[in-house]
């Protein structure tokens, strides 16, 4: 007897093909399991079975599977219907998808893959036979505020009303003791919990209050765990015999793991774009595939933030969510008191220290003779933004890249943050062959360094994304910060994002104009998010903390709303701003960036693409327009924004790109042009 099955290849190809399954693997086969295929000449792939089914089709010779690789199936049927859902919200393959979720041991079979397995099984049969102690101990719980049990009561309350809730409540207000008090209630009712995080750095803290409430039924998922690692958790979330897990707790890509009976989706710092995938396709946002997947399961999502998204605070103005607010600091801290400091005045009075001014220096020598911490923020990493001959004004550049070269003086080179390509830095300018180079701009490689040099005293760390390459070091630095082995932590974004340490007093946000001058219709409302999330690691049990603002635009409208901490005020204004030039949230966004080494070839392709789409929609079209990085890895790029009415139908639009698109790749002359489409961009 023979059958056939549907298979998905881990391929940006379209559609779904169909092989045939002889002998005694046809009555084995079951959707989701995975088998061994030849797709083109010779290549074999590790596909996934989707639909089985006895309809043979027609034209074309049908190839028969190669092997079966499971005896029970590694995706289940939710996981299925989420997947189908990116593809078509997100515009990409299901190939494209499926490359995305699983993690590589499931994609390649290898003899140390089906070791792992073998180990997971037998942990799993050993755990049978031990007694299971993963209850808590009876911390051990926190006691709530009555702030905190209002909220709770409000959230439970809500979720009867709507299965989405944003929980808005003030840095260090107790949020994630409220989150442990409803994933207890969610295992008490035998559920699954998802509880995502913006930034693998964060998983440390929160797993050790998870553990030591729920034992070993969490885990952690994300990308800087071993793939064996990573398809254990794999295994033991689908199939959860003697060592289940019932909670993860992830980055985004956990969204994708094998959830069975989702209860309760957690979503932390849901503001935070980090929850966008940019690079490859899938470019999915955990928040919104979140939402999905809960509907798919039935269970509930619990955002929770200080400083929501405008789109989601929106939808709860409009009823789309509820809302619940908790207004209060645990314990009673007061929020911290914020001061701004005019540096283009300090300048001209000639009284800044190279980045600091006095005051910040000042206050950073109190906070350490009172044996308390200090966080300085900015938001570009390396030591100097760029070099620069000061006789001729050459920069040296990236050779694939239209981006200046940033100076790393721990390695002693100029890189670029995009591609990676690298040069020693010149002894003289290599246009002129002057030996005046200065350097320009300043990131927090130069900020550790120079706050060494005028406090000699304290010892300094630094966390961005040059100090945390390695896998154990945001635990590390986060560890020593909290033992206070360090004084000073130096930081990009990454030191924003709901870190709690109990020593911190002082925070200082070195150059808020770097935020605040991104040419991007979001950059006030990220700029108040960053200033407002940094500004909260300040002051901790009973004790006020305080924040300087360094900025050459003191009176900037933004500025003053984190000053008086006026969220509200921050949503209305830039409401107005987007409805009046209709942004999200009045519209819907797609980017369509076009590439290609020869940028003749480029614009005649993108004004192609911008006419049939004018042509073919009455959707606003933006564009074409080089982006503020033109080429990258020696590709030009071009970009065209589609704005998309509420009231019309998104799918129909989606239809009509994708026409296009494949008409644009068939053309005689534009066939080597490729194309990216990213909806709901970031």
């Amino acid at each position: 007897m023979s059958c056939y099955v549907d298979v998905i290849l881990p391929l940006p190809v379209s559609g779904i093909f169909t092989y045939r399954v002889d002998g005694e693997h046809a009555s084995l086969v079951k959707p989701g399991m995975r088998v061994t295929v030849q797709f083109g000449r010779k290549k074999n792939y590790t596909a996934v079975i989707h639909r089985i089914h006895s309809q043979k089709p027609e034209g074309y010779e049908i190839k028969s599977i190669l092997s079966l690789l499971d005896d029970r199936p590694v995706v289940n049927e939710h996981q299925f219907r989420l997947w189908e859902w990116i593809s078509d919200y997100y515009m990409c393959t299901l190939g494209e998808v499926y490359k995305a979720a699983l993690p590589a041991g499931l994609k390649f079979v290898t003899a140390a893959r089906k070791d792992g397995e073998k180990s997971v099984r037998k942990r799993i049969l050993k755990k049978k036979t031990e007694p299971e102690g993963n209850e808590p101990a009876g911390s051990r719980r926190t006691e709530l505020s009555p702030a905190q049990e209002k909220a709770l009561r409000e959230i439970r309350e809500s979720f009867l009303k709507t299965d989405v809730v944003l929980l808005h409540g003030v840095t260090s207000s107790g949020k994630t003791e409220i989150y442990i008090r409803l994933i207890g209630e969610a295992l008490e009712q035998c559920k699954q919990v998802l509880y995502l995080l913006p930034e693998i750095a964060l998983t440390a803290q929160i797993m050790q209050r998870l553990q030591a409430a729920f034992g070993n039924r969490v885990a952690v998922y994300h990308s800087r765990f071993t793939d064996k690692e990573r398809v254990d958790t794999w295994h033991r979330l689908l199939y959860p015999e003697g060592e289940g897990i019932r909670v993860i707790l992830g980055a985004r890509s956990a969204v994708f793991l094998p959830f069975s009976e989702a209860g309760l989706i957690i979503i932390d710092e849901e503001h935070e774009n980090t929850f966008k995938q940019f690079d490859p396709a899938p470019r999915y946002h955990a928040r919104d595939t979140s939402i999905m997947l809960a509907r798919f399961h039935g269970a509930r999502v619990l955002l929770g933030t200080a400083t929501p998204s405008l789109e989601t605070y929106y939808n709860c103005m409009n009823g789309k969510y509820s809302m619940v607010e908790l207004t209060d600091r645990f314990g009673d801290v007061e929020l911290p008191e914020i001061q701004v400091v005019n540096t283009r005045e300090l300048r001209r009075k000639k009284r800044m220290h190279s980045h600091f001014s006095g005051i910040l220096l000042d206050a950073i020598s109190d906070a350490l003779d009172r044996k308390e911490q200090v966080i300085l923020f900015q938001n570009r990493r390396g030591f100097s933004l760029y070099l620069e001959c000061e006789l001729c004004g050459e920069i040296p550049k990236c050779r694939q890249c239209d981006v200046s070269l940033t100076y790393h003086k721990i390695s002693n080179r100029l890189t670029c943050h995009y591609c990676g390509y690298g040069i020693p830095v010149p002894a003289a300018c290599p246009a002129c062959g002057s030996t005046a180079l200065k350097m320009q701009g300043f990131g927090t490689e130069q900020i550790e360094e120079e706050i060494a040099l005028y406090l000699p005293e304290a010892r300094v760390a630094r966390m961005d994304l040059d100090t945390t390459r390695r896998r154990r070091s945001f635990e590390q630095l986060i560890a020593r910060f909290e033992l206070h082995e360090s004084d000073i932590l130096v930081g990009t974004q990454m030191v924003s994002k709901g870190l709690d340490f109990d020593h911190v007093s002082l925070v200082g946000i070195l150059n808020a104009d770097t935020m605040l001058n991104y040419p991007d219709f979001r950059a006030h409302e990220r700029s108040y998010q960053l200033m407002a999330q940094v500004s909260g690691r300040a002051g901790r049990k009973g004790k006020q903390g305080t924040v300087i603002i360094q900025t050459s635009d003191h009176e900037h409208p933004v500025i003053d709303k984190v000053v008086r901490n006026d969220f509200k005020g921050m949503y209305l204004s830039q409401l107005e701003e987007r409805r009046k030039f209709h942004y999200p949230p009045f519209c819907r966004l797609i980017e369509i960036t076009l590439r290609h080494r020869d940028r003749e070839l480029l614009d005649k392709a993108a004004e192609f693409l911008a006419r049939r789409l004018k042509q073919y929609t009455s959707e606003k079209i933006l564009g074409p327009e080089y982006p503020l990085v033109s080429r990258v890895q020696n590709l030009y790029l071009k970009t065209l924004f589609i704005k998309t009415s509420k009231t019309q139908s998104l799918p129909a639009v989606k239809n009509s790109i994708l026409f296009l698109l494949s008409e644009l790749s068939g053309h005689p002359m534009f066939r080597s042009v490729t194309h990216v489409v990213d909806v709901d961009p970031c």
